[in-house]
């Protein structure tokens, strides 16, 4: 790998320079996620009950006793054999952060179509202790746009929706992450709901390959995160 090579004073300058643009992002992006949590909220006026490792429970069960949730839409679909590699490679981030997040008053779960048991048999074999449930017998994914029918994904009379905008994500099932309020009365609110490159932010892996001289290294790839695999299929 070729790359232009200079002296330390040098470096340190141009170091100095980019800094200023990194400060000037950094800055940028908290001005982005406070217009984030300026947004207009909605009402959840539906009734979810999610199969859990205690049983049944709500949406506003989800919450563990705490005011704000974080619902991660983990691709699974009832007839897979696996949960998705890109969506695991998302959950692999996710073991260890629960009890930081709790202390801010937030709990986070991930949300699959696929039967509880199958959900906890992966769980298990990829060893991550997120909670996680099934929506199999409720419309939630569908309701929060990351599940469809096999009308919907060929875009005939109703196409589906994804990421705002018509046109689907080419399978049954796609990612998201979506956040509600829990207010002190029970009700509950739909806060924010993003998709598509919009979980980046989740990723910590993704960050710290943006660090390194070849980035995330994904051109001249099929699609970008062919290089995926589960954790545990990896070689080297």
């Amino acid at each position: 790998m070729e790359h232009k090579v200079v002296s330390r004073d040098q470096w340190v300058s141009a170091r100095k320079a980019f800094l200023a643009e990194e400060k000037e992002f950094t800055k940028a992006r908290d001005r982005l996620s406070e217009r984030r949590r300026e947004l207009p909220w909605v009402e959840v006026d539906k009734a979810y009950v999610f199969d859990g490792p205690d049983g049944k429970e709500t949406l506003g069960d989800l919450f563990g006793g705490k005011g704000q949730l974080i619902v991660y839409h983990f691709m699974y679909a009832p007839d897979w054999d696996a949960g998705c590699k890109s969506c695991s490679f998302w959950a692999d981030n996710y073991n260890g952060i629960t009890s930081h997040l709790r202390q801010r008053d937030v709990s986070l779960v991930a949300v699959s179509r696929a039967p509880l048991p199958t959900l906890e048999a992966f769980k298990k074999r990829m060893g991550w202790s997120f909670k996680w449930v099934s929506s199999f017998h409720n419309d939630f994914n569908r309701d929060y746009h990351v599940s469809f029918t096999p009308d919907e994904q060929r875009n005939e009379e109703t196409p589906a929706t994804y990421n705002y905008k018509a046109g689907g994500f080419g399978g049954p099932e796609a990612p998201g992450v979506s956040v509600f309020y829990k207010a002190g009365d029970g009700r509950i609110f739909h806060t924010y709901s993003c998709y598509a490159r919009g979980l980046d932010m989740l990723n910590g892996a993704y960050h710290l390959l943006d660090l390194v001289p070849k980035g995330r290294d994904e051109k001249g790839l099929p699609y970008t995160m062919s290089w995926v695999r589960l954790r545990d299929q990896y070689v080297g």
